[in-house]
């Protein structure tokens, strides 16, 4: 199983899409995961897509082709802003 997290306005977006999906070859990194939402919800790919989006492993920010393994935590995360 993956785990799934999305962040912020994403989590808005996101919320009839699964916290866990099972880890099949094809979703083998988080930009084949935005592929596989894309089918289905392509208003919460787009936002995946944008460039200020980050992308996160079992807590570590990682490139968008890094290899996921069985039972990895991927979260998503939107840009970040404060005072």
């Amino acid at each position: 199983m993956l785990k799934l997290r999305f962040f912020g306005r994403l989590g808005d977006l996101s919320r009839e899409i699964s916290s866990s999906i099972a880890y099949e070859d094809y979703l083998s990194t988080p930009l084949a995961i935005v592929d596989w939402i894309a089918l289905d919800h392509p208003a919460l790919a787009e936002e995946l897509s944008q460039p200020q989006v980050l992308v996160s492993v079992n807590r570590t920010v990682v490139n968008w082709n890094q290899t996921l393994v069985d039972g990895d935590e991927v979260a998503f995360l939107p840009p970040v802003t404060g005072g």
